[in-house]
């Protein structure tokens, strides 16, 4: 039958779908810049079960947001996913995260979609996708300048998606420029992805399978004074 979880945790959107073929039977999320997923997350699996009429032992797969995004949201996602494939016996599915921000997206035919996701400072997660959605640039961590996605500028009518968006806008405030600055990855457009990845048998190695951070995860601590020699 293909029902499949899908767990969204990437971004400030904490998001649960369960599918079958990949039509949506159930759908929770909240977008928060708290960052509400350690608390949210399998109380808005079993709230999507319960809706559905399901049982966790009615899953045949889980689909996981695999990156880029939020080190530590990724680590709750996938770390949720795997624990219920090895609990249940059943597949993992890994979707990328930029690829399902791009198919929130309708565009024509000659215009090319870049979900951005927000990093720090000017700098973002990108990808490049055409609108059939098939990437047609690697995924980056890039700063935004005046030569960014120069080979795209001015030569395609372009879509770029997410909360990198805002960042663009500032440098290209541009007529052949269309901003989706307000859409986050979530669970909803991820059903019809891990649907077609279920049907191929396109799944991961539960053991080994990590998250796609893209950079290094840097811990941030607070400077200390030094300490005065004086009494």
């Amino acid at each position: 039958m293909g029902i499949v979880l899908n767990l969204e945790t990437s971004s400030t959107n904490c998001s649960v779908s369960v599918a079958k073929n990949g039509e949506i039977l159930a759908m929770k999320e909240l977008n928060s810049v708290n960052y509400s997923h350690a608390e949210k997350l399998h109380v808005f699996i079993e709230e999507v079960m319960q809706e559905a009429s399901l049982k966790m032992e009615d899953l045949e797969a889980v689909a996981v947001s695999k990156g880029p995004g939020s080190y530590t949201g990724l680590r709750i996602g996938v770390s949720a996913a795997k624990g219920l494939c090895y609990a249940l016996g059943i597949p993992l599915i890994s979707i990328s995260t930029l690829k399902s921000m791009a198919s929130q997206v309708k565009a024509k035919q000659d215009e090319v979609l870049i979900p951005v996701l927000d990093a720090r400072r000017m700098e973002v997660y990108s990808s490049v996708f055409d609108a059939a959605l098939n990437e047609v640039r690697e995924t980056k961590a890039e700063i935004i300048d005046e030569r960014s996605f120069q080979e795209y500028i001015n030569t395609k009518h372009i879509h770029f998606i997410g909360s990198g968006a805002e960042k663009i806008k500032e440098v290209f405030p541009l007529k052949s420029i269309t901003y989706h600055c307000e859409i986050v990855p979530s669970a909803k457009e991820m059903a019809a992805i891990s649907s077609d990845k279920f049907n191929a048998s396109d799944f991961e190695d539960v053991a080994y399978f990590e998250p796609y951070y893209l950079k290094d995860f840097v811990l941030q601590t607070k400077k200390t004074k030094p300490k005065s020699n004086l009494g």
